[in-house]
């Protein structure tokens, strides 16, 4: 079993800590160590050093050098850009195959949390069992504690197949908050923790069912990847294949899991003052409740409730968190690329 962390998305939605040229992957968020050194460290707990791959883009090569230095140039997967999961995991699947391995392939987002690595490691041996029994993908389901409305959801069969995991019966979208209120009533209902267990001949039989035009693009690019690759289309490995895949199956897990994808997941991990408020920096208030406030500079805050205030010398940004969901799509309409 090899570890593929996958580390080439921006994170806009952590804007302006997060930037195009130091995404969040490369920041620490959630204590000393950064995000991508987090998962690192997590993984090797239980796999040797060799098993432990980073796919990313080229631009962020350096970052990732400074920051896990153990890592071995064959360890490290280049895409010339980045383009979203799908292929991102294709690149993968490919490097592998053309070196003859077909061992399973746990891929992975280098921005996740997870409380408990024994529980991780024990759920990721049963799908990497059911994986390779055929062109089966296995992924990791979580017991939801709350209605979520920034993840996706998963409903599954409720009779054990390979003895080992469940068929996933249908994806469900992020959902509105009544409709994830709904979710949680049904006892066969996960999120999707976006952790995939499958071989590289799975990823390229699914690929050439589902995404011929890619896969057959990527096999033939050759030397030309550094020109073909940006021309392919974003699409999240969750569109492209699982959401029609006829093989999927996952495995249960009630360990602590969080997706770190938004300023509201920090609240989660970080202690809050009487008022329910996040405060990082030098930062006064007064009057002001359930706030999320990080700041370079001296910063007071008068009497405001539910904002995300967070302060660079490279920008600011101010919203009620309900409209932290649209961070993304503004930044991309004023031409953010740094």
């Amino acid at each position: 079993m090899k570890v593929i962390i996958m580390a080439g998305g921006k994170g806009t939605r952590f804007w302006p800590k997060s930037k195009a040229r130091k995404p969040k992957q490369f920041l620490a968020l959630l204590g000393k160590e950064t995000l991508i050194q987090q998962t690192y460290r997590r993984y090797r707990e239980f796999l040797p050093e060799e098993d432990l791959y980073v796919v990313t883009a080229t631009c962020y090569l350096p970052l990732l050098l400074e920051q896990l230095p153990e890592l071995h140039a064959d360890q490290i997967i280049l895409e010339p850009e980045q383009r979203d999961t799908a292929p991102c995991i294709a690149l993968t699947a490919l490097h592998f195959l053309r070196e003859n391995c077909d061992d399973v392939l746990v891929t992975t987002p280098s921005d996740q949390y997870i409380g408990d690595v024994p529980k991780l490691k024990e759920a990721l041996d049963k799908a990497a069992e059911v994986a390779r029994q055929g062109n089966l993908i296995v992924t990791l389901g979580v017991r939801p504690t709350r209605p979520e409305t920034g993840y996706g959801y998963m409903e599954y069969e409720e009779e054990l197949s390979y003895g080992r995991a469940y068929p996933v019966k249908r994806f469900i979208e992020k959902p509105s908050f009544d409709k994830a209120v709904e979710l949680l009533k049904h006892s066969c209902m996960l999120w999707n923790s976006g952790i995939f267990i499958w071989k590289p001949s799975t990823i390229c039989f699914y690929m050439e069912q589902l995404q011929p035009q890619m896969w057959k693009t990527l096999i033939q690019s050759g030397s030309s990847l550094n020109e073909v690759y940006p021309l392919m289309p974003k699409l999240s490995v969750d569109y492209a294949i699982m959401e029609q895949a006829d093989s999927m199956f996952t495995i249960p897990v009630d360990f602590v899991w969080d997706d770190i994808g938004t300023w509201s997941s920090l609240p989660r991990f970080h202690d809050l003052d009487e008022e329910r408020n996040v405060i990082q920096g030098e930062v006064s208030l007064l009057s002001s409740t359930g706030n999320i406030i990080l700041s370079d500079k001296k910063t007071l805050i008068l009497g405001v409730h539910d904002l995300i205030v967070v302060s660079t010398n490279e920008g600011l940004l101010v919203c009620h968190k309900p409209f932290e969901q649209y961070i993304k799509n503004v930044l991309a309409e004023n031409g953010e690329r740094e």
